[in-house]
């Protein structure tokens, strides 16, 4: 811990210099500038300029795809290896043989464990502009499941990867013989996997500010200048939102691989924060990586899912449908379709075979369109985040072009 504490003090020493000869601030002019081409690169959305927008994010996709093929061909070895790791799968996939039953076991728990990887890397990219994927999808299987399995009084139903629909075993364990340990384990697999990607989501910052910092360069990125900003006026901060920051980056410096660790076992708005100090003091990156795998897919997880499952238990569930009706005028209009949702659950859980009842209440209604629209939110803002990064290409290039003049 005392060496991690001295690796990410050394850099900030050896920045003294530099930041002797940079004390002064820029020039008004700088700042003015730097601020219209902010301006006019957030100007530059889908509902203002719709033409422009997708003109730019189908440019910038062309870049991003030929710097992506670039790095593959700079490491052909490894894709090689891959490629050749894959037809060897394909041949035993396509091969008929008693081999079969484990390739189909190992290729559906490889799909499942890659589609909530990929959920969880949806969630923690972009500094903190990602897809809520634990409130859209997570904590609503864990949810079902937790239902399910008090519902049945077993967990014995199918395991991951579920079918469409959850169905009680036919001979079901007595009712109390269901524990949180229980329903912990039957979720722990998807759980685990999500809280990877998200650690996995959160390297970009980290790799963002590392880069910046060994090359010496100006990094232009404007949750690295904030950042830097900070770090210059934090001796007169007051307020809140900058201490709580400054709060993360001092105990991810000064402790080290536990106090990443602590910022990331708990659920924290400010971690990107945590990827660009360490990233900028160049820890280690096992040292980041290992203590956000730890913190995200172990502690963190097992928080969120022990508060979903306590909240959706049987007995709690109970209680919060009785509170809703005691609600005054509003309550019971509520209640009724809250119940008539839940006794709908309940029916499908028990219908193993046959078809489900296919009546619908405005609940499940508003909660498709509201996970609809968020994912479209997200879409879109995948678009004006790849236009406006082609817009902050060609301000760059008329700049550069300026100064050869």
């Amino acid at each position: 811990m005392a060496a991690n504490g001295a690796s990410c003090e050394q850099p900030q020493k050896r920045a003294g210099p530099k930041d002797k000869q940079n004390g002064k601030s820029p020039d008004s002019s700088i700042r003015e500038r730097r601020q219209k081409d902010k301006e006019e690169r957030l100007s530059l959305v889908l509902w203002r300029r719709p033409v422009t927008t997708l003109h730019y994010f189908l440019l910038e996709t062309l870049i991003k795809l030929k710097e992506w093929t670039f790095k593959l061909w700079q490491r052909r070895v490894i894709v090689f290896l891959f490629l050749v790791l894959c037809s060897v799968f394909s041949i035993a996939y396509s091969t008929e043989g008693a081999h079969q039953q484990y390739v189909q076991y190992l290729e559906k728990k490889f799909l499942w464990c890659a589609y909530w990887v990929g959920l969880g890397i949806l969630s923690s990219v972009g500094l903190g502009t990602g897809l809520h994927t634990f409130l859209l999808y997570l904590g609503p299987h864990i949810a079902s499941v937790t239902l399910a399995a008090y519902e049945c009084g077993s967990t014995d139903f199918p395991e991951p990867p579920y079918p469409d629909q959850i169905v009680c075993p036919q001979g079901g364990a007595l009712e109390g013989s269901i524990s949180l340990f229980s329903i912990m384990s039957k979720v722990r697999l998807e759980a685990c996997m999500w809280g990877a990607g998200t650690a996995i989501g959160e390297l970009p910052p980290y790799f963002m500010a590392r880069a910046a910092r060994q090359s010496g360069a100006d990094p232009d990125d404007e949750d690295y200048e904030e950042f830097e900003e900070m770090l210059e006026q934090a001796e007169g901060a007051q307020d809140f939102v900058t201490r709580a920051k400054l709060g993360v980056q001092h105990m991810v410096q000064k402790v080290g691989f536990f106090g990443i660790l602590a910022c990331a076992s708990i659920p924290n708005p400010l971690f990107d924060l945590a990827g660009i100090t360490c990233g900028h003091f160049l820890v280690p990156f096992w040292t980041f990586f290992g203590a956000t795998l730890i913190g995200k897919a172990i502690i963190k997880m097992h928080i969120q899912k022990l508060f979903v499952i306590i909240t959706f238990s049987k007995h709690i569930v109970e209680q919060m449908v009785s509170l809703i009706g005691s609600v005054p005028k509003v309550g019971p209009s509520i209640q009724k379709p809250f119940s008539q949702y839940l006794e709908a659950q309940r029916n499908k859980l028990h219908h193993a075979g046959g078809s489900a009842p296919a009546d619908e209440n405005w609940l499940s209604w508003v909660f498709e369109k509201v996970v609809l629209v968020m994912v479209c939110y997200f879409v879109i803002s995948i678009v004006n985040s790849m236009a406006q990064s082609y817009a902050k290409r060609l301000q760059q290039q008329r700049h550069s072009e300026e100064k050869t003049k």
